[in-house]
């Protein structure tokens, strides 16, 4: 099982995680969840920086924030791109303790329990560990990726949903991990839980380059990781490939994803 594999893993995925970051929707779900000026943050799971650098912006004035990636290319590229005086980019496995980091007033989590099926409550525990008392965690996640479409052809549907299984069986991947946030920040103690459920996408009518291109990368990179067999596609992934291509071009097709945070405050029994 390639578990410590990052499964979108790519040349490009730096950039791939950049475009598609809504910086109004962090700032305004980073609010919800209690970030504060002059808190210390760890931005673990940071990707291109991008967030790291939206959460510094919040912690002003007075506050720091240290962004964890277990990818030193995609360090190099936050520096470049985000890195500032009161932001730190640091390489690091997130399923390894991570104490040598100090102590944090808020922890964002951000979908990279997704990525440990088989991990992700021991991970929650460790990262509470670099919690100080009272300081908040915040895991956000997608529910249900990517299974909700109307209107997609059987063929392509049955396809996509083999290739699904085949990742949570090969990358131990969770398509279902949004639902399980409460319960993990439950069972570890935290206080004054709350969560929301929110649209991550929805899509409907003409296409948006920018959803058209984040589905294609996956759908380029993810098949070939798990080496797939296209068995119902006699032309086999070129096929697949101009059916997916179709079906997101088409404007009567409709498909969502849900997502969902949940935030906690570390008490005395965490």
């Amino acid at each position: 099982m390639l578990q410590d594999n990052y499964l979108m893993e790519s040349e490009g995925e730096s950039h791939r995680l950049d475009v598609k970051i809504d910086a109004e929707t962090i700032t305004r779900q980073a609010i919800w969840a209690g970030i504060k000026p002059g808190m210390r943050v760890a931005d673990l799971g940071c990707g291109s920086g991008k967030v790291t650098s939206l959460l510094y912006d919040l912690v002003q004035p007075g506050g720091t924030v240290v962004g964890v990636d277990g990818s030193a290319a995609r360090l190099v590229y936050a520096q470049e791109k985000y890195g500032r005086k009161g932001i730190d980019f640091i390489q690091g496995n997130l399923t390894q303790p991570l104490g040598h980091l100090g102590q944090f007033d808020f922890i964002w989590v951000r979908f990279v329990l997704e990525y440990y099926l088989s991990k992700s409550s021991s991970m929650v525990k460790n990262f509470a560990g670099c919690l100080k008392p009272g300081g908040i965690i915040c895991l956000v996640d997608l529910d249900h990726n990517p299974f909700n479409y109307y209107g997609i052809p059987e063929r392509l549907e049955h396809t996509l949903k083999k290739i699904m299984k085949e990742v949570e069986e090969k990358t131990d991947f969770d398509p279902f991990i949004g639902r399980k946030l409460y319960s993990i920040v439950y069972d570890l103690g935290f206080e004054d839980i709350d969560v929301r459920v929110e649209n991550y996408r929805v899509t409907f009518g003409k296409a948006k380059e920018l959803e058209v291109f984040n589905m294609l990368k996956k759908i380029e990179i993810v098949p070939e990781k798990i080496k797939f067999q296209f068995d119902d596609y006699q032309g086999g992934y070129e096929e697949f490939y101009q059916e997916t291509l179709a079906f997101l071009s088409d404007p009567r097709r409709f498909a969502y994803t849900p997502l969902i945070l949940c935030r906690g405050s570390k008490g005395a029994k965490v």
